[in-house]
């Protein structure tokens, strides 16, 4: 019981600090979102960006230097490193552009993925036994694909706005989470003391 004890004290502090930082900086990010929308959309960007480069001189690596790849693999590998690393450096070299493009395809690709969703969910109507509940959210899914690729814009600024707004709220339950933790941890190690006496 003697050793039980010092590790959940340790598991409690260490899952309290996971949840403490983790909630300061989705606290943090979600501030930062509502703030300065612009200036973190190009953050967002150049990280993409950065990927991009990244992924590109691993493929290329991986071309070069992977000995079981045959010939049409290297080539593939080479090229799209290629491909990845053009396409970070266009972005680096106008990252307010590169933003308003990659929040414009992020978009569109919600749109029309909501849109599929509705219409897949169409398909099952005749398996499915809530058939009122699963022809409502087609329905809507399909109408919120159409309203967001009619007026991609607005959508973008609502999705930035939402992410912010769940960014913030959630960094402060995770803060909370882990405040409250901490009295459980308290209770917890007391009632174990008191057992162990």
């Amino acid at each position: 019981m003697s050793e039980t004890l010092p590790a959940a004290k340790s598991l409690f502090k260490s899952v309290r600090v996971a949840l403490a930082v983790s909630g300061v900086v989705a606290l943090i990010a979600g501030l930062v979102l509502l703030i300065w929308p612009v200036k973190s959309a190009v953050i967002v960007t150049a990280i993409f960006a950065t990927y991009l480069i990244v992924a590109g001189l691993i493929y290329i690596g991986l071309a070069i230097f992977h000995n079981a790849k045959g010939g049409w693999s290297r080539v593939g590998h080479i090229v799209l490193g290629l491909v990845y690393i053009a396409a970070g450096v266009i972005a680096y070299l106008n990252l307010g552009a590169a933003a308003a493009t990659l929040a414009f395809v992020v978009v569109i690709f919600i749109g029309i993925s909501w849109i599929v969703d509705g219409v897949v969910s169409l398909s099952l109507l005749g398996s499915d036994g809530s058939r009122v509940w699963t022809l409502l959210y087609a329905l809507l899914s399909i109408i919120a694909g159409i309203i967001v690729l009619f007026s991609p814009i607005i959508a973008g600024l609502a999705f930035w706005l939402l992410l912010g707004i769940s960014l913030v709220a959630l960094g402060i339950v995770q803060i909370v989470r882990a405040i409250t933790l901490g009295r459980d941890a308290k209770t917890f190690t007391a009632a174990q003391e008191s057992a162990a006496a």
